[in-house]
C-alpha cells in the first residue's frame, strides 16, 4: 500500500472520528436545551400558581377549624352560672350535665375536661365516658392547663397526638364576664376535636380543597392533592418535550442497551476471575488464597473458638500410582464434596494442592470430635468406575488466638500435621509450643552437622568382619560416629536429620573420602560403606565415588557398598543405573539388613547383589524365638541357592557366633 493511500485511509478514519463525536456533541446539547427549557417552565409556573392557592387554603382551612373550637371553649368557659358552678361542691356533676353528657353526639367537640385551679382534674369525659386525660394526651397537656389556668389567658389551642389519631385540644379559664383582679388561677375548661376522616371531609367541602387528607407534622397540618397547575404549562410546551423525548429515547436506548450488556459482560468476567482466585478448579472449595482471605476477614471470639485443620489423605499417592490422575481426581472431588458437611460447625473448606485439605470450625465442639467427623468420611471405602478406593487421613490442628496472623495460624495446622504423618497413618495432632521448640532444636541441630560435615568432626569407627571358617578379619565397615561434649550422637539421629536437610550427598561423600583415606593402607581389608538411599538415586553419586577412589589410588575391587531395601522400592530404575555404572567400575555392592523389608527373590536376582547381611533381629532371635534358628536357616538357603555370600551383623556372643557358623553363615 503507497503512503498516500495509508493517509487517505487515516484521514477517512479521523474525519468519521470527528463527524460522529460533532453529532454526539450537537444531540446531547440540542437535548439538553430542550429539556432545560421544559423544566425551568414548567418549574416556574406551577410553583407560582400552586404555592399560593395551597398555603392560603390550608391557612383558612386551619384557622377556621381552629376558630370554631376556640369559639366553642370561650362561649362555655366564660360565663357566670359556669364560674360560680365549678366552685361549688357539685362541680363535678355541673360539669357532666352542661358538658360531659354533651360530648357523646355533639359536633362540636368530642371530649370536655374540667380541671381545678391546682390542676387536679374535677370531670374527664370522652364521647360520654369517663376517660384520663394526662394519659391520653401526655405530659404537655399539663403545660397546658398551668397556661390557660392564669388571668387574662385567651383561649390556648395545640395539636395533640392520641391514640385516636390527631386531636386540637382548646383550654381556657372558667371565669365571669367581670373577672376580680385578686383571682391568681381559675379552674380550666377544655374540648378537644378529632381531626377524624369525616371532620376532615367537612373542612374539604367547605374550603373547596378536593381530596383533603391529615398529614403528620410535627406540627400536624393538612395536604391535598395538588390542581396539577403544571399540567398547563407541560400542554403549552407539549410538542417540545415529544420530540426530545423521542430523540433521547431512542439515543439514549442505544447507548444504554450496549452499556448495560458490556456492564454485564465485565461483571461476569470479574465474578468468574474473583472466583477462581479463590477456589480450587477441581474440587471447588476454596484455595490456599481464599482460605488465606476467610481467616482474615473471620475474627475469633470468646464465644466462638476459631480452629484450623489440615488434613493429607494416607494412601493416595499409591492411588494416583496405580489407577491414573483420572481415579485420583475422581477422588479428591468425591471427599471435597463430603467434607464441609462432615459437621454443623465447620464454616469453610478449601484444598491447598495435590491431596491436602483444610477446614475451618467456628464454635465449641471438642477437636476429638470434629476428627472423627472426618475419619468417619473415610470409613467407607469409595466406589470410582467398579473400582474400590480405600485411603486414610493424616490431621493437624491449631486454634486462633488474638495474637496470631492467618499465614502463622496455618504454619501451627501444617507443623502439627507434619508430625501426625510422622506418628503414622490415621493420626490426628494438635498444635504445641513444644512443636516448635523441637524444630528450633532440629533447625540448631542441622547447623551443628553441617558445621561437623564441614570440619571434619564426624570421623569413621571401623567394626572389623570376621571370616566364620577363620576367625580372621578379612575386612572393616565404617560407621559414622558423631562426638560430641555432652556424649556421642547417635546415628539414627543425625543420618535420618541429614537426609531431610539435603547434607546426605555432604556426609556421604566425607564419609567415603575419610573411610578410604584411613583404609588405603591396610593391605589385604575389604572396606564396606553404608549408602543412603538418596545418594544412590543422585544421578552424580556413581561419579563422585569414582572420583574419589581415584583421588586416594584406591583399588575399587577392595570397596563394598551397602544398600537397604527400600531403594529398590521407592527408585530402582535410578539405584539400578547407580549400580550397574559403580559394579563395571569393579565395586561390590551388599544388601543391608535383610529380613527386615520386603525385597523379593526378583529383586536380589534383578540387581545381583555381591553380599547380603542379615538383619541383626535374625541373629538375636536364634536365641530368643522358639523357631528362631529355622529362620535364621531359611534365610542363608535362600541366599547359598542365588550364590550369594552372607555376613551376619550383631554378634553379641559365642553361642550366637556358632549357630551362624552351623547354619551356613561364612
Amino acid at each position: 500500500m503507497s503512503s498516500n493511500s495509508a493517509d487517505r485511509r487515516t484521514q477517512a478514519q479521523t474525519s468519521v472520528i470527528v463527524t460522529v463525536t460533532i453529532c454526539f456533541v450537537v444531540i446531547a446539547l440540542l437535548l439538553t436545551g430542550l429539556m432545560a427549557h421544559v423544566v425551568v417552565t414548567m418549574t416556574r409556573s406551577a410553583n407560582k400558581i400552586d404555592d399560593a392557592r395551597a398555603g392560603h387554603a390550608a391557612q383558612i382551612a386551619l384557622a377556621a377549624f381552629a376558630s370554631r373550637l376556640s369559639a366553642t371553649v370561650t362561649d362555655n368557659a366564660v360565663w357566670d352560672e359556669a364560674y360560680e358552678a365549678v366552685g361549688s361542691v357539685a362541680a363535678e356533676d355541673w360539669a357532666y350535665d352542661n358538658w360531659g353528657s354533651t360530648s357523646k353526639d355533639y359536633a362540636l367537640y368530642d371530649g370536655a375536661i374540667l380541671t381545678g385551679p391546682t390542676g387536679t382534674i374535677v370531670s374527664a369525659y370522652r364521647k360520654g365516658e369517663p376517660f384520663e386525660p394526662r394519659a391520653y394526651f401526655g405530659e404537655a397537656f399539663n403545660r397546658q392547663i398551668q397556661t390557660a389556668g392564669k388571668p387574662g389567658q385567651s383561649p390556648l389551642l395545640s395539636f395533640f397526638k392520641t391514640e385516636d389519631g390527631v386531636a386540637l385540644v382548646g383550654s381556657e379559664a372558667v371565669q365571669p364576664y367581670q373577672t376580680s383582679a385578686s383571682v391568681s388561677r381559675f379552674s380550666v375548661l377544655t374540648f378537644y376535636k378529632l381531626l377524624t376522616p369525616e371532620v376532615i371531609a367537612t373542612l374539604s367541602s367547605e374550603h373547596g380543597l378536593d381530596g383533603l387528607r391529615l398529614q403528620d407534622g410535627p406540627p400536624p397540618g393538612l395536604a391535598w392533592p395538588s390542581a396539577a397547575p403544571g399540567s398547563v404549562v407541560f400542554n403549552e410546551v407539549y410538542p417540545y418535550v415529544a420530540s426530545a423525548a423521542a430523540i433521547l429515547v431512542v439515543f439514549l436506548g442505544g447507548v444504554l442497551f450496549v452499556g448495560a450488556s458490556e456492564a454485564r459482560r465485565l461483571h461476569r468476567l470479574a465474578e468468574t476471575a474473583r472466583f477462581q482466585a479463590n477456589h480450587d478448579s477441581l474440587s471447588g472449595l476454596l484455595n490456599r488464597h481464599g482460605l488465606l482471605d476467610f481467616l482474615e476477614r473471620s475474627e475469633p471470639s470468646a464465644s466462638s473458638m476459631l480452629s484450623l485443620y489440615l488434613i493429607d489423605l494416607d494412601g493416595f499417592k499409591a492411588v494416583n500410582d496405580a489407577w491414573g490422575h483420572a481415579v485420583g481426581d475422581a477422588l479428591i472431588r468425591l471427599f471435597a464434596k463430603a467434607l464441609p458437611a462432615c459437621h454443623p460447625e465447620i464454616v469453610a473448606a478449601a484444598r491447598l494442592g495435590g491431596d491436602e485439605f483444610a477446614m475451618v470450625q467456628v464454635g465449641p465442639a471438642p477437636h476429638g470430635e470434629i476428627e472423627r467427623a472426618i475419619l468417619a468420611l473415610l470409613v467407607e471405602p469409595f466406589k470410582i468406575d467398579d473400582r474400590t478406593i480405600e485411603v486414610g487421613a493424616s490431621i493437624g490442628t491449631a486454634v486462633r488466638t488474638d495474637d496470631i496472623a492467618s499465614l502463622e495460624l496455618l504454619r501451627r495446622a501444617d507443623m502439627a500435621l507434619y508430625r501426625a504423618k510422622e506418628n503414622g497413618k490415621g493420626q490426628a495432632v494438635q498444635y504445641d509450643l513444644e512443636l516448635d521448640r523441637e524444630r528450633q532444636h532440629i533447625a540448631e541441630l542441622e547447623g551443628k552437622l553441617r558445621s561437623a560435615i564441614s570440619t571434619g568432626l564426624i570421623e569413621p569407627a571401623f567394626q572389623p568382619l570376621v571370616s566364620a571358617a577363620t576367625g580372621e578379619i578379612i575386612g572393616v565397615e565404617a560407621l559414622a560416629r558423631w562426638p560430641s561434649p555432652a556424649g556421642n550422637i547417635s546415628p539414627e539421629i543425625f543420618i535420618p536429620l541429614a537426609e531431610k536437610s539435603g547434607l546426605i550427598d555432604a556426609l556421604g561423600v566425607h564419609m567415603l573420602r575419610t573411610s578410604v583415606r584411613h583404609a588405603k593402607d591396610w593391605s589385604g581389608l575389604a572396606l564396606s560403606v553404608n549408602v543412603s538411599p538418596i545418594q544412590l538415586c543422585n544421578p552424580d553419586f556413581a561419579a563422585q565415588v569414582i572420583a574419589v577412589l581415584k583421588e586416594f589410588d584406591f583399588d575399587p575391587s577392595r570397596l563394598t557398598l551397602e544398600i537397604t531395601e527400600s531403594v529398590l522400592m521407592t527408585s530402582p530404575d535410578q539405584a539400578r543405573r547407580s549400580i550397574d555404572h559403580l559394579k563395571c567400575s569393579g565395586i561390590k555392592f551388599a544388601l543391608d539388613d535383610f529380613g527386615c523389608g520386603y525385597a523379593s527373590i526378583g529383586a536380589l536376582r534383578q540387581f545381583g547383589f555381591d553380599r547380603m547381611k542379615i538383619d541383626r533381629s535374625l541373629v538375636s532371635g536364634v536365641e530368643n524365638a522358639v523357631n528362631g534358628i529355622e529362620v535364621l536357616r531359611a534365610t542363608i538357603s535362600l541366599a547359598t541357592a542365588l550364590d550369594i555370600p552372607v555376613t551376619a551383623e550383631g554378634i553379641e556372643n559365642a553361642r550366637q557366633a556358632a549357630i551362624l557358623r552351623e547354619t551356613g553363615c561364612d
